[in-house]
């Protein structure tokens, strides 16, 4: 190994890592640089500084060759735990087998769920004990898509553990994927980015090549541009520059000459023995290699020697392998092998790994990589290849699923297989993130030829189940008018068509009327006949769904009663059903949940969305993960456990992004912003951001999720302070000043929106409007929480009108209807606003008891911004008979506060956003509960009561 030269600056910084170890520092390293600058030297001086410090060090590698093996990286370094490693972290053993190389090994953690695996990984990481645990993956940039996206969970998430994952890449070659993730690390603090640049001349110079002339020297540093493996390179081979273009992986052409000329003096056994090494990977030993070359071990072994020597090949870690010096020597290597010998050599490898008992995912390489006709054997194991690795590691099932197509013969006999084939690379592609692609092969599919009247069954229930997940993709793709027109056609296409395929496909149409936020009465009909059709036929499965869906729609569409007759009997058959009968049902099961949550049946609704995310991990429904933990997190968020919302939604999140769908994550971002205005403190920027972003993903569709993300934009901006947004999101949110597009069932929650920004800006009147159309529709509805809400809104306007009875008296009222539905959050939020109003009625004792009940319920769950309220409102609920300045509301502290600093009306109104008369209708409120007549006056009351000028006081919600 070359001496180790120079980049004290950068062990510096690592030093600094270890040194902090398990004490909040970065959770990753991120090193990049260009090939050859020194990245690996790096880390194999860091890994023996770690280890001094008795640490337990892992170190794996991605390679060029094998980037389709599902987390390689990750099984390579874990692969290194021995006893002594064991003894020191227990709680590696527990690690999923996939991680552990064990790809085949079935019923482990995470086994139908890639996201679960990755919590699993991440919970087994969070025990470690002891000194600490340093992972290091190199050559990161050839990583398969499965460890990129559990490298992401783990910079998103840290692990709160003395654990470090060092990442070494070469930045222009990194996915995108991986270089998203990292920058985003970077701006947390989850990630330190080391970027090696060229070595100093006088480091390459006097360190690497002091037995030389300096002029000679310095011409060989002149020639390598600081590249310490291009130096040693030219150093080697005693020549000066070298010019010319460009050659594999960058390399400029004049030194890929220079490495190839290494293999020039070999004899024909020594370039055999690196060919097969180049070939094998990881799987390099005498006995594999004298297997490719027909070769004695004997004389394999003595060919390695003289390899080694030259120091062409290198012991791997631990010993175990065999490893050719840098990856660019085996990409030249590897390329540089006739294509029809290279091909052999390929097919050899595959046929020796199986005569081992190696996983067919092991062999899938080697196949896909001597492949160029149609072969029934090796398309066989690249297909079973593919169905072990569907769950976790859908790009790498999708890939080898598109070799196998290929290749296979476009005849009649094949047919059948090729749509078999083709739908089971659509749902890979379809939770992989390509969503697109997956929508182009379905419809490829659909329009193949021999679904036709004469066709057999086998090829009609293909077709439907094509057509059926294809629906399904439009959805998330947010393309309903184009998902409804298939479907149609579809149902008109073949009359006569099993029953049980139209109920699949009415009921398909039913969903893409409910995602579309304004089309479910449209479709109603469809679920209704979908219904009927499902209990003729005595299919349970069938019934429960058009049951669910229909409990949804009518539970959207705000007809309580026809909600809760179709929601009583879905739960009793689900209820009844098994797991394996309700693997058919995760997302009935999902909006099955939903809807009794909109009915405030939150009990409910928690026991079928846990037990349709245990079954869609499970069963590796993946698409259905970001609605079913946002529904927890809604469950979550109106308990007023937000720490766990959160957590939740966090999650649903970064599935969405991973499987592409602008719709999910539009959904998900969405109820993020709401449950991160509760988790921040007042004027926090996130919430607002994140609402931005939600409507950036929803783009132009008039979906209901597209129609939630505007709404929470309405919410945050009012948490900015910027209340004259909030009826332009709102209108855009409802499809105009009628807002008849806002979910009818949660509507009177939104109308509160607009009475607090109202109010903000001065529209008194139409606060009252307002109002009195969030009673009226939360009357027709029925349910405690959207009664709470339009009871807030007729509180907003007559605390702002100075009626402080009626205010306390409405807030009370929505602080018992909130807690009679289980909505702590909104009882918190009730009773903290109807704190002061009830002191300023008279009733102090009352007052105290709803402050102290929704202060400890804000503590309790983690509301950050209720807890702020109730900062803001204790000295108004608390203060003595002598403090007359006690008594006011926030808003009108705030205003006398400014008025004592000598602020003339018209400037408080247009720093408050008021209008001037709002402003003069506070002062006057404050002068009848103070006592005074003059703007002099109530300077000095203020000045006497010590009381300081507030901040922005709180909105009527709590913003």
């Amino acid at each position: 190994m070359a001496p180790f030269v120079s980049r004290t600056a950068e062990l510096g910084r690592l030093d600094s890592v270890l040194e902090g170890l398990g004490q909040g520092g970065p959770a990753v390293v991120d090193i990049t640089g260009e090939a050859g600058i020194g990245k690996s030297r790096l880390l194999a001086e860091f890994c023996a500084r770690a280890r001094r410090r008795g640490l337990t060090v892992l170190r794996g590698w991605a390679t060029e060759y094998e980037r389709r093996s599902p987390f390689r990286p990750f099984a390579d370094a874990f692969a290194d735990l021995d006893a002594r490693a064991l003894r020191a972290l227990p709680a590696l053993a527990e690690l999923p087998p996939v991680l552990r190389g064990d790809i085949e090994e079935a019923g482990g953690p995470g086994a139908g769920d890639r996201f679960g695996l990755y919590q699993a990984t991440a919970a087994v990481l969070g025990r470690l004990g002891g000194a600490g645990l340093v992972v290091i993956l190199d050559d990161l940039h050839w990583a398969d898509p499965a460890s990129l996206e559990l490298l992401d969970h783990l910079v998103r998430h840290p692990v709160p553990a003395p654990l470090v994952l060092v990442v070494s890449r070469r930045d222009r070659q990194a996915p995108a994927a991986l270089s998203t993730a990292l920058a985003d690390g970077v701006d947390t603090g989850a990630v330190l980015r080391l970027a090696l640049g060229p070595l100093g001349e006088r480091d390459c110079v006097e360190e690497l090549a002091a037995d030389l002339p300096q002029p000679q020297a310095a011409g060989l540093y002149a020639a390598s541009e600081g590249n310490p493996l291009f130096f040693l390179a030219l150093l080697q081979a005693h020549r000066g520059a070298a010019d010319g273009g460009a050659g594999p992986d960058g390399l400029p052409a004049g030194l890929e000459a220079l490495l190839l000329a290494e293999l020039s003096p070999l004899s024909p056994m020594e370039r055999l023995t690196v060919e097969a090494a180049a070939v094998l990977g990881d799987h390099a030993t005498p006995a594999m290699i004298g297997a490719l070359t027909d070769c004695e071990v004997t004389d394999v072994i003595r060919s390695l020697d003289q390899v080694m020597r030259r120091d062409l090949v290198r012991p791997g870690q631990g010993g175990r392998r065999l490893a050719l010096r840098h990856p660019l020597i085996r990409t030249l290597v590897h390329e540089s092998i006739n294509p029809w010998r290279r091909e052999e050599l390929h097919r050899r490898a595959a046929q020796e790994l199986a005569r081992a008992g190696a996983s067919v995912v092991e062999r899938a390489h080697h196949l896909e990589q001597s492949l160029t006709r149609w072969d029934e054997q090796a398309a066989a194991v690249l297909t079973e290849a593919a169905e072990q690795t569907a769950a976790t590691a859908p790009a790498t099932c999708a890939h080898w699923l598109k070799v196998v197509l290929r290749l296979l013969p476009e005849t009649p006999e094949h047919l059948a297989r090729r749509r078999r084939l083709m739908l089971l690379r659509a749902r890979a592609l379809g939770v992989s993130g390509g969503l697109k692609e997956s929508r182009d092969l379905l419809h490829q599919l659909i329009e193949m030829p021999g679904a036709d009247a004469d066709s057999d069954a086998d090829t009609d229930a293909v077709r439907t189940s094509a057509v059926v997940h294809c629906s399904l993709v439009e959805r998330h793709l947010g393309r309903f008018a184009e998902c409804e027109a298939m479907l149609r056609r579809e149902l008109a296409r073949s009359p006569g068509r099993p029953r049980s395929q139209t109920i699949d496909l009415r009921l398909e149409l039913g969903f893409c009327g409910l995602m579309s936020a304004v089309r479910f009465p449209d479709m109603r009909s469809e679920v209704a006949e979908a219904l009927t059709m499902a209990r003729s036929l005595g299919d349970e499965i069938r019934e429960v769904r058009a049951l669910a869906l229909a409990a949804m729609g009518e539970a959207y569409e705000g007809d309580v009663a026809a909600a809760r007759r179709f929601a009583e009997p879905a739960a009793r058959l689900a209820d009844a059903l098994t797991d394996n009968d309700l693997a058919e049902l995760c997302e009935s099961l999902c909006i099955l949940g939903w809807a009794e949550a909109f009915l405030e049946s939150y009990t409910d609704a928690a026991r079928h969305a846990d037990r349709g995310l245990e079954i869609a991990r499970r069963t590796g429904q993946l698409y259905l993960l970001p609605q079913i933990l946002v529904c927890k997190a809604y469950l979550d968020l109106t308990a007023c456990r937000i720490t766990t919302a959160l957590e939740l939604v966090e999650e649903a999140a970064a599935i969405a992004r991973a499987l592409g769908s602008g719709e999910l994550l539009a959904f998900a971002l969405a109820f993020r912003t709401q449950i991160l205005l509760q988790a921040r403190p007042p004027g926090d920027p996130g919430p607002l951001a994140c609402a931005e972003e939600a409507v950036a993903a929803a783009g132009t569709n008039d979906s209901w999720w597209a129609s939630l993300a505007w709404c929470m934009l309405a919410y945050a901006a009012l948490g900015a302070g910027d209340p004259h947004r909030v009826p332009d999101a709102l209108t855009r949110a409802g499809g105009g000043s009628g807002l008849r597009r806002l979910q009818p069932s949660v509507r009177p929650t939104y109308l509160e929106l607009l009475v607090s920004a109202a109010i903000a800006t001065g529209d008194v009147e139409g606060a009252g409007r307002w109002a009195e159309r969030a009673h009226e529709e939360a009357g027709q509805l029925g349910l405690p929480l959207q009664r709470g809400a339009a009871l807030r809104c007729l509180a907003h306007v007559a605390a702002h009108r100075g009626d402080a009875a009626a205010a306390a008296r409405m807030y009370s009222e929505a602080a018992a209807d909130s807690a009679r539905s289980g909505a702590s959050l909104r009882e918190a939020q009730s009773l903290l606003l109807g704190a002061a109003p009830m002191k300023a009625a008279g009733d102090g004792a009352r007052a105290a008891v709803m402050w102290r009940r929704g202060s400890r319920l804000a503590s309790q769950g983690g509301a950050r911004l209720l807890s702020g309220l109730a900062e803001r409102v204790h000295p108004a609920v608390f203060a003595g008979p002598s403090d007359p300045v006690g008594g006011l509301t926030a808003r009108e502290r705030e205003i006398a506060g400014l008025v004592t600093e000598g602020l003339t009306n018209q400037t408080i109104a247009t720093r408050l956003y008021l209008s001037p008369r709002t402003v003069e209708s506070h002062i006057a409120r404050v002068y009848r509960k103070t006592g005074v007549s003059s703007r002099a006056a109530l300077a000095s009351l203020v000045a006497r009561s010590g009381a300081a000028p507030p901040g922005p006081g709180p909105g009527p919600d709590g913003t």
